[in-house]
């Protein structure tokens, strides 16, 4: 299946005042950007044929694949002056760069790729941010069975903060920690149809409008995950991703796992 990465926000949380144009997907976890590891997930899988919605800060994310270096994550041996490779990360990988525009939501964006990803009746969509460990193939299994036009997986609020119960008086009756809450998040891995173009309009969101308007028709599946999930929304997130990474607390890399 093809794989679609929206790349393209301004990831403003993640941004400083330094005037940085580093686009969120190309911040560090390990010695390879966040990208990187959404595509190695795939990868992993054997969904290799990747389509890029880029918008700001392309130029980084363009550059940072045209001059792929893979002696930065793999073994190598140098004879005579010569590199051999012992591993490879994208050598079988196809990438399809495509500017989306700058202020385009995340539902504009697949609409502007579209045509990349005629024949494919499934297609996989990311925003390039989260990292899982979930069976990627598992859960592709569950949608194709539910007969849903599109789904996403979804997974249980991971959040340190309480949430508080209080009357008209202020008198607090009951303090919940969020994660014993009886609510799902979207996780941000979605499993679509073409089907899913039919409720994209012109400027259109994918989660608020396509993805609505097919809940309500029962069309929508949520595959439950319980396992590994972390976003990187924030510099805070995405330094504990990293330090996770120096220490060998990596369980998104599966790919690691497999070849252990």
């Amino acid at each position: 299946m093809k794989v679609v990465l929206f790349c393209g926000g301004y990831g403003m949380r993640m941004r400083n005042d330094t005037g940085d144009a580093i686009p969120k997907p190309m911040q560090m976890v390990g010695p390879r950007p966040l990208i990187w590891h959404v595509m190695r997930y795939y990868a992993h899988y054997g969904h290799k044929d990747f389509v890029l919605c880029l918008g700001y800060g392309a130029a980084h994310i363009k550059n940072f694949f045209l001059t792929y270096q893979e002696s930065v994550s793999n073994d190598f041996v140098i004879h005579g002056g010569k590199v051999e490779l012992l591993q490879s990360d994208i050598s079988d990988w196809t990438i399809t760069f495509v500017d989306t525009g700058v202020e385009s939501p995340i539902g504009e964006r697949l609409r502007r790729v579209r045509g990349h990803l005629e024949g494919e009746r499934y297609f996989l969509a990311n925003y390039s941010d989260v990292l899982t460990d979930a069976p990627l193939d598992e859960m592709i299994e569950k949608v194709q069975a539910s007969g849903a036009a599109a789904s996403m997986m979804i997974v249980p609020p991971n959040s340190s903060f309480h949430c508080v119960d209080v009357n008209s008086a202020g008198e607090v009756k009951n303090i919940t920690p969020a994660t014993k809450l009886p609510i799902w998040l979207n996780g941000g891995y979605f499993v679509l149809t073409q089907e899913i173009f039919e409720h994209l309009t012109p400027g259109a969101d994918l989660v608020d409008d396509a993805c609505g308007a097919l809940a309500e028709q029962g069309k929508l599946f949520g595959y439950q995950h319980h396992g590994f999930w972390k976003p990187a929304d924030t510099f805070k997130e995405r330094a504990e991703l990293d330090s996770g990474y120096q220490k060998g607390d990596r369980p998104w890399a599966v790919w690691e796992s497999r070849s252990a």
